[in-house]
Protein backbone atom coordinates (compact mmCIF):
# COMPACT_ATOMS: atom_id res chain seq x y z
CA UNK A 1 0.00 0.00 0.00
CA UNK A 2 3.36 1.92 0.50
CA UNK A 3 3.28 3.48 -3.60
CA UNK A 4 -0.65 4.51 -3.11
CA UNK A 5 0.14 6.89 -0.31
CA UNK A 6 3.44 7.44 -2.42
CA UNK A 7 0.95 8.41 -5.07
CA UNK A 8 -1.61 10.33 -2.92
CA UNK A 9 0.92 12.79 -2.06
CA UNK A 10 2.99 13.45 -5.03
CA UNK A 11 -0.40 14.20 -7.34
CA UNK A 12 -0.08 17.40 -8.59
CA UNK A 13 -3.99 18.34 -9.63
CA UNK A 14 -7.36 17.10 -8.54
CA UNK A 15 -8.49 15.45 -11.88
CA UNK A 16 -5.14 13.11 -10.79
CA UNK A 17 -5.87 12.78 -7.42
CA UNK A 18 -9.48 11.49 -8.69
CA UNK A 19 -8.25 9.31 -10.96
CA UNK A 20 -5.81 7.73 -7.89
CA UNK A 21 -9.00 7.72 -6.03
CA UNK A 22 -11.00 5.36 -8.26
CA UNK A 23 -8.02 2.89 -8.72
CA UNK A 24 -7.77 2.59 -4.61
CA UNK A 25 -11.27 2.49 -4.13
CA UNK A 26 -13.45 2.03 -7.43
CA UNK A 27 -15.66 -0.88 -7.46
CA UNK A 28 -12.43 -3.07 -9.82
CA UNK A 29 -10.08 -0.82 -7.12
CA UNK A 30 -7.13 -2.44 -5.09
CA UNK A 31 -8.98 -2.58 -1.77
CA UNK A 32 -11.88 -4.08 -3.87
CA UNK A 33 -9.52 -6.87 -4.97
CA UNK A 34 -7.61 -7.41 -1.75
CA UNK A 35 -11.22 -7.76 -0.10
CA UNK A 36 -11.60 -10.21 -2.32
CA UNK A 37 -9.05 -12.24 -1.79
CA UNK A 38 -10.28 -13.01 1.49
CA UNK A 39 -12.53 -15.47 0.54
CA UNK A 40 -9.18 -18.00 0.21
CA UNK A 41 -7.97 -17.34 3.66
CA UNK A 42 -9.07 -18.62 6.96
CA UNK A 43 -11.33 -17.41 9.25
CA UNK A 44 -8.23 -15.96 11.73
CA UNK A 45 -6.67 -14.24 9.01
CA UNK A 46 -10.05 -12.96 7.36
CA UNK A 47 -10.70 -10.80 10.58
CA UNK A 48 -6.87 -9.63 10.49
CA UNK A 49 -6.73 -9.52 6.94
CA UNK A 50 -10.61 -7.03 7.24
CA UNK A 51 -8.74 -5.13 10.07
CA UNK A 52 -5.71 -3.88 8.40
CA UNK A 53 -7.76 -3.38 5.02
CA UNK A 54 -10.04 -1.10 7.07
CA UNK A 55 -7.59 0.76 8.98
CA UNK A 56 -5.85 1.59 5.39
CA UNK A 57 -8.78 2.52 3.88
CA UNK A 58 -9.40 5.46 6.32
CA UNK A 59 -5.61 6.75 6.09
CA UNK A 60 -6.09 6.52 2.85
CA UNK A 61 -9.24 8.53 2.69
CA UNK A 62 -7.87 11.13 4.83
CA UNK A 63 -4.95 11.45 2.69
CA UNK A 64 -7.24 11.85 0.05
CA UNK A 65 -9.22 14.28 1.43
CA UNK A 66 -5.95 16.44 2.73
CA UNK A 67 -4.49 16.66 -0.42
CA UNK A 68 -7.46 17.48 -2.36
CA UNK A 69 -8.01 20.89 0.03
CA UNK A 70 -4.07 21.58 -0.49
CA UNK A 71 -4.85 20.63 -4.16
CA UNK A 72 -8.34 23.10 -4.90
CA UNK A 73 -6.30 26.09 -2.53
CA UNK A 74 -3.33 25.84 -4.88
CA UNK A 75 -5.42 25.78 -8.19
CA UNK A 76 -7.38 28.93 -6.73
CA UNK A 77 -4.87 30.94 -5.85
CA UNK A 78 -3.34 30.48 -9.34
CA UNK A 79 -6.88 31.30 -10.83
CA UNK A 80 -6.89 34.34 -9.06
CA UNK A 81 -4.45 35.26 -9.47
CA UNK A 82 -4.14 34.88 -13.71
CA UNK A 83 -7.37 36.76 -13.08
CA UNK A 84 -5.93 39.91 -11.54
CA UNK A 85 -6.33 43.43 -11.98
CA UNK A 86 -4.18 45.87 -11.12
CA UNK A 87 -6.68 48.74 -10.43
CA UNK A 88 -3.63 51.30 -10.19
CA UNK A 89 -3.05 50.98 -14.06
CA UNK A 90 -4.39 53.46 -16.31
CA UNK A 91 -7.33 52.39 -18.51
CA UNK A 92 -7.81 53.50 -22.16
CA UNK A 93 -11.33 52.31 -21.36
CA UNK A 94 -12.71 54.40 -18.71
CA UNK A 95 -15.03 56.79 -19.52
CA UNK A 96 -16.41 59.87 -17.78
CA UNK A 97 -19.75 59.87 -16.32
CA UNK A 98 -22.34 62.72 -17.15
CA UNK A 99 -25.56 64.16 -15.30
CA UNK A 100 -28.50 62.30 -16.04
CA UNK A 101 -31.03 63.84 -18.20
CA UNK A 102 -33.74 64.47 -15.92
CA UNK A 103 -31.63 66.12 -13.40
CA UNK A 104 -29.12 68.36 -16.00
CA UNK A 105 -32.81 69.75 -17.22
CA UNK A 106 -33.39 70.06 -13.85
CA UNK A 107 -30.43 72.55 -13.13
CA UNK A 108 -30.88 74.66 -16.39
CA UNK A 109 -34.08 75.58 -14.72
CA UNK A 110 -32.95 76.19 -11.04
CA UNK A 111 -29.88 77.95 -12.99
CA UNK A 112 -32.48 80.67 -15.25
CA UNK A 113 -34.26 80.98 -11.74
CA UNK A 114 -31.26 81.92 -9.55
CA UNK A 115 -29.99 83.78 -11.82
CA UNK A 116 -33.72 85.81 -11.87
CA UNK A 117 -32.87 86.50 -8.10
CA UNK A 118 -35.52 83.53 -7.11
CA UNK A 119 -34.47 81.43 -3.61
CA UNK A 120 -34.59 77.77 -4.22
CA UNK A 121 -36.77 75.91 -1.53
CA UNK A 122 -37.01 72.13 -0.65
CA UNK A 123 -39.46 70.35 2.33
CA UNK A 124 -40.71 67.03 3.11
CA UNK A 125 -41.97 64.51 0.59
CA UNK A 126 -44.23 62.99 3.19
CA UNK A 127 -46.89 66.09 3.93
CA UNK A 128 -49.75 66.30 5.51
CA UNK A 129 -53.55 66.88 4.12
CA UNK A 130 -53.81 70.49 5.05
CA UNK A 131 -50.32 71.50 3.06
CA UNK A 132 -50.81 69.23 0.27
CA UNK A 133 -54.39 70.30 -0.74
CA UNK A 134 -56.43 72.21 2.20
CA UNK A 135 -54.02 75.48 2.25
CA UNK A 136 -54.43 75.38 -1.67
CA UNK A 137 -57.88 75.64 -2.27
CA UNK A 138 -58.75 71.82 -2.52
CA UNK A 139 -60.63 71.15 0.58
CA UNK A 140 -62.02 67.64 1.55
CA UNK A 141 -64.06 65.80 -1.68
CA UNK A 142 -63.02 68.55 -4.17
CA UNK A 143 -63.68 67.31 -7.35
CA UNK A 144 -59.94 67.92 -8.37
CA UNK A 145 -58.47 65.75 -5.78
CA UNK A 146 -59.30 63.26 -7.78
CA UNK A 147 -56.53 64.22 -10.68
CA UNK A 148 -53.99 64.30 -8.08
CA UNK A 149 -54.13 59.87 -7.60
CA UNK A 150 -52.69 60.40 -4.30
CA UNK A 151 -50.56 57.58 -2.08
CA UNK A 152 -52.03 57.93 1.50
CA UNK A 153 -50.49 56.75 4.76
CA UNK A 154 -52.18 56.85 8.60
CA UNK A 155 -53.61 60.05 9.77
CA UNK A 156 -54.44 62.07 7.18
CA UNK A 157 -50.10 61.54 5.68
CA UNK A 158 -49.82 61.23 2.42
CA UNK A 159 -46.56 61.53 -0.33
CA UNK A 160 -46.73 64.99 -1.81
CA UNK A 161 -48.53 65.47 -5.41
CA UNK A 162 -46.80 68.25 -5.98
CA UNK A 163 -44.07 70.76 -4.41
CA UNK A 164 -46.86 73.15 -4.11
CA UNK A 165 -46.46 72.44 -0.11
CA UNK A 166 -43.03 74.07 -0.20
CA UNK A 167 -44.96 77.13 -1.21
CA UNK A 168 -47.68 77.07 1.43
CA UNK A 169 -44.65 76.24 4.22
CA UNK A 170 -42.59 79.15 2.98
CA UNK A 171 -45.36 81.68 3.23
CA UNK A 172 -46.31 80.62 6.86
CA UNK A 173 -42.98 80.74 7.86
CA UNK A 174 -41.67 84.28 6.10
CA UNK A 175 -42.98 87.62 5.27
CA UNK A 176 -43.53 88.92 2.24
CA UNK A 177 -42.10 89.79 -0.45
CA UNK A 178 -41.45 85.68 -1.38
CA UNK A 179 -39.24 85.43 -4.50
CA UNK A 180 -39.09 81.54 -5.00
CA UNK A 181 -38.52 77.99 -6.47
CA UNK A 182 -39.42 74.68 -5.12
CA UNK A 183 -37.87 71.56 -6.93
CA UNK A 184 -38.31 68.18 -6.56
CA UNK A 185 -39.52 64.87 -6.72
CA UNK A 186 -43.13 64.19 -6.35
CA UNK A 187 -45.46 60.68 -6.80
CA UNK A 188 -48.99 60.12 -8.23
CA UNK A 189 -50.52 56.87 -8.62
CA UNK A 190 -50.06 56.65 -12.77
CA UNK A 191 -48.01 54.60 -14.82
CA UNK A 192 -48.37 54.82 -18.79
CA UNK A 193 -46.23 56.35 -21.86
CA UNK A 194 -46.13 60.07 -20.27
CA UNK A 195 -47.07 59.33 -16.85
CA UNK A 196 -44.66 57.57 -13.81
CA UNK A 197 -45.12 57.57 -9.82
CA UNK A 198 -42.65 59.52 -8.99
CA UNK A 199 -41.54 62.94 -11.11
CA UNK A 200 -40.13 65.73 -10.45
CA UNK A 201 -41.61 68.84 -10.53
CA UNK A 202 -40.24 72.85 -10.46
CA UNK A 203 -42.89 75.16 -8.71
CA UNK A 204 -42.43 78.61 -8.59
CA UNK A 205 -44.35 81.61 -6.48
CA UNK A 206 -43.99 85.51 -6.22
CA UNK A 207 -46.19 87.73 -3.48
CA UNK A 208 -45.71 90.77 -2.76
CA UNK A 209 -47.85 93.72 -1.62
CA UNK A 210 -51.47 94.62 -3.45
CA UNK A 211 -50.79 95.48 -6.83
CA UNK A 212 -47.37 95.17 -7.54
CA UNK A 213 -47.85 91.61 -9.07
CA UNK A 214 -50.00 91.37 -12.08
CA UNK A 215 -50.27 88.74 -15.03
CA UNK A 216 -48.42 90.83 -17.48
CA UNK A 217 -45.27 90.18 -14.85
CA UNK A 218 -46.03 86.44 -14.85
CA UNK A 219 -46.62 86.31 -18.99
CA UNK A 220 -42.76 87.70 -18.87
CA UNK A 221 -40.59 86.14 -17.14
CA UNK A 222 -42.51 82.64 -18.33
CA UNK A 223 -41.64 84.04 -21.94
CA UNK A 224 -37.92 84.73 -21.37
CA UNK A 225 -37.94 81.12 -19.17
CA UNK A 226 -39.00 79.11 -22.64
CA UNK A 227 -36.94 80.67 -24.40
CA UNK A 228 -33.94 80.59 -22.45
CA UNK A 229 -34.81 76.57 -22.45
CA UNK A 230 -36.33 75.74 -25.89
CA UNK A 231 -34.47 78.43 -28.30
CA UNK A 232 -36.92 80.60 -30.32
CA UNK A 233 -39.91 78.69 -29.78
CA UNK A 234 -43.56 81.01 -30.09
CA UNK A 235 -45.31 81.02 -26.84
CA UNK A 236 -49.04 81.14 -25.82
CA UNK A 237 -51.48 81.23 -22.95
CA UNK A 238 -54.73 79.96 -23.04
CA UNK A 239 -57.23 80.13 -20.14
CA UNK A 240 -57.47 77.25 -18.09
CA UNK A 241 -58.62 76.17 -14.53
CA UNK A 242 -56.52 75.39 -11.11
CA UNK A 243 -57.83 75.55 -7.98
CA UNK A 244 -54.83 77.78 -6.17
CA UNK A 245 -54.79 80.11 -8.84
CA UNK A 246 -57.46 82.70 -10.24
CA UNK A 247 -56.88 83.36 -13.23
CA UNK A 248 -55.27 80.47 -14.50
CA UNK A 249 -53.54 79.37 -17.77
CA UNK A 250 -51.92 76.95 -19.60
CA UNK A 251 -48.65 77.54 -21.43
CA UNK A 252 -47.68 75.87 -24.52
CA UNK A 253 -44.64 76.47 -27.00
CA UNK A 254 -44.68 75.78 -30.78
CA UNK A 255 -43.59 72.48 -31.68
CA UNK A 256 -39.85 71.61 -31.30
CA UNK A 257 -40.23 68.70 -33.10
CA UNK A 258 -42.40 70.29 -36.60
CA UNK A 259 -41.42 73.62 -35.56
CA UNK A 260 -44.81 74.29 -35.46
CA UNK A 261 -46.15 72.99 -38.74
CA UNK A 262 -48.19 69.68 -37.60
CA UNK A 263 -46.86 66.34 -36.23
CA UNK A 264 -47.95 62.87 -34.67
CA UNK A 265 -46.05 64.36 -31.03
CA UNK A 266 -48.16 67.57 -31.23
CA UNK A 267 -51.22 66.07 -32.75
CA UNK A 268 -51.00 68.05 -36.03
CA UNK A 269 -51.60 70.97 -33.58
CA UNK A 270 -48.21 72.86 -33.99
CA UNK A 271 -48.30 73.37 -30.14
CA UNK A 272 -47.00 71.61 -26.87
CA UNK A 273 -48.41 72.34 -23.80
CA UNK A 274 -45.68 73.17 -21.44
CA UNK A 275 -46.87 74.19 -18.08
CA UNK A 276 -49.39 75.54 -16.12
CA UNK A 277 -49.37 79.35 -14.55
CA UNK A 278 -51.81 81.89 -12.66
CA UNK A 279 -52.73 84.48 -10.34
CA UNK A 280 -52.54 83.06 -6.70
CA UNK A 281 -56.45 82.63 -5.27
CA UNK A 282 -57.38 84.82 -2.40
CA UNK A 283 -58.35 81.73 -0.70
CA UNK A 284 -54.72 80.56 -0.58
CA UNK A 285 -53.31 83.65 0.78
CA UNK A 286 -56.28 83.58 3.79
CA UNK A 287 -54.84 79.99 4.66
CA UNK A 288 -51.39 81.10 5.37
CA UNK A 289 -52.98 84.52 7.04
CA UNK A 290 -51.94 86.82 4.16
CA UNK A 291 -53.25 90.34 3.50
CA UNK A 292 -53.03 93.29 1.20
CA UNK A 293 -50.80 91.09 -1.29
CA UNK A 294 -50.90 89.43 -4.51
CA UNK A 295 -48.69 86.76 -6.48
CA UNK A 296 -47.83 84.68 -8.99
CA UNK A 297 -47.34 80.94 -9.30
CA UNK A 298 -46.69 78.26 -11.73
CA UNK A 299 -45.67 74.67 -12.06
CA UNK A 300 -43.61 72.44 -14.52
CA UNK A 301 -42.67 68.90 -15.35
CA UNK A 302 -38.53 68.54 -15.24
CA UNK A 303 -39.56 65.13 -17.29
CA UNK A 304 -41.44 66.50 -19.90
CA UNK A 305 -38.75 69.28 -20.43
CA UNK A 306 -36.43 66.82 -20.72
CA UNK A 307 -38.25 64.65 -23.29
CA UNK A 308 -38.85 67.55 -25.47
CA UNK A 309 -35.34 69.07 -25.34
CA UNK A 310 -33.67 65.51 -25.89
CA UNK A 311 -36.66 64.05 -28.01
CA UNK A 312 -36.80 61.12 -25.92
CA UNK A 313 -40.42 59.23 -27.09
CA UNK A 314 -41.26 57.17 -23.83
CA UNK A 315 -40.58 58.98 -19.95
CA UNK A 316 -40.57 55.86 -18.89
CA UNK A 317 -37.13 55.06 -20.57
CA UNK A 318 -36.06 57.94 -18.35
CA UNK A 319 -36.42 55.68 -15.41
CA UNK A 320 -34.78 52.23 -17.11
CA UNK A 321 -31.10 53.13 -16.13
CA UNK A 322 -30.56 52.03 -19.97
CA UNK A 323 -26.83 52.59 -20.45
CA UNK A 324 -27.13 52.88 -24.36
CA UNK A 325 -29.46 55.75 -23.45
CA UNK A 326 -27.90 57.32 -20.96
CA UNK A 327 -23.97 57.70 -22.31
CA UNK A 328 -25.76 59.72 -25.47
CA UNK A 329 -25.64 62.80 -22.61
CA UNK A 330 -21.98 62.64 -21.23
Amino acid sequence: MKEWYDSIKKAQSVDKLEEIRVAIFGKKGVLAAEFARMKSASDEEKAQIAKDLNTHKSSLMNELTARKIVLQTLELQEKMQAEAIDVSLYSTTSQAGGLHPVMETMDRIVEYFSAMNFAVKTGNMVEDDFNNFEALNLPKYHPARDMQDTFYFKDEMLLRTHTSPVQIRTMMSTKPPIRMIAPGAVFRRDYDLTHTPMFHQVEGLLVDEEGKVSFANLKYILEDFLKYMFGDVEVRFRPSFFPFTEPSAEVDISCVFCKGKGCRVCSKTGWLEVLGCGIVDPNVFEAVKYENVSGYAFGLGVERFAMLIHQIGDLRALFEGDIKLLEQFQ
